[in-house]
């Protein structure tokens, strides 16, 4: 079989992913806000965030505040994540690791709750960044880290400059504004609409997908020496991928 044009000629160092709307289907902000009485209000603000205006710390303690997690809401949000987890996430992100590239998580999300998901997904710990939270003696949000970049626009685009000083060659996988403030840093932009399609970012990206599996990541971001390598499995998980690609479940300009 011909490879197709747009296959990875040189191995990846490492695959960045987001969180919300990307590795799990659920906004988790929205998701508390549901909880707690003010889901509509911060849907909006989510939406303008994601879609139009991109973060700020403004807009972020905005939703906070609306939503006032306890710190108990916030430690259960990562089995939500993880009951919603992106179709196939796991089993990618197990093949990645298992070639040797390293797995980050980079997410405007609350860091209690992004970093237990992470570790059922099997990504260290060491390997996520996200905003931390402060609570009060009654166990109820009083503030979160405003040092953290992540919190702005370009926040992500910050951590990703950090990161390839040790990993060149990165491909990131996002669905927000915030994500696509790194796209001129990586090797490999990968917009996914799978969980919330937004055309304006679709239009933005060379590659998009739309299903809601993760495996045409596979066929993106591998070259052809590494599907060589696969276990059969994995080869079956990697087909997938290129199936999807093929029916157009994947923007590929």
């Amino acid at each position: 079989m011909v490879p197709p044009s747009w296959q990875l000629q040189t191995p990846l160092d490492a695959i960045i992913f987001d969180c919300d709307g990307t590795l799990s289907a659920i906004e988790g902000i929205d998701h508390l806000a549901e909880q707690n009485g003010a889901g509509d209000s911060v849907k909006q603000l989510t939406a303008l965030a994601m879609g139009t205006t991109g973060l700020n710390p403004i807009l972020y303690q905005q939703r906070l505040d609306l939503v006032k997690p306890t710190k108990e809401q916030i430690l259960a949000l990562a089995q939500d994540y993880f009951q919603h987890q992106s179709e196939d996430a796991a089993a990618v992100i197990q093949l990645f690791s298992r070639l040797k590239k390293k797995i980050y998580i980079i997410s405007a999300g609350l860091y209690p709750s992004v970093v237990k998901f992470a570790e059922l997904l099997g990504v260290s710990s060491e390997n996520v960044f996200a905003v931390n939270v402060e609570f009060d003696q009654q166990g109820v949000y009083s503030h979160f880290d405003k040092t953290s970049p992540l919190s702005e626009v370009h926040g992500k685009k910050t951590i990703v400059t950090q990161l390839k000083n040790s990993n060149p060659s990165i491909a990131f996988v996002g669905d927000g504004l915030n994500d696509y403030s790194a796209y001129d840093l990586v090797t490999r932009f990968i917009g996914y609409g799978g969980a919330y399609y937004r055309e304006n970012i679709a239009a933005l990206c060379q590659f998009y997908i739309t299903s809601i599996s993760m495996a045409p990541l596979l066929p993106l971001t591998l070259t052809e020496s590494e599907h060589d390598v696969l276990l059969p499995n994995e080869k079956i998980l990697y087909s997938k991928g290129l199936e999807l690609i093929r029916v157009g479940k994947v923007k590929v300009s």
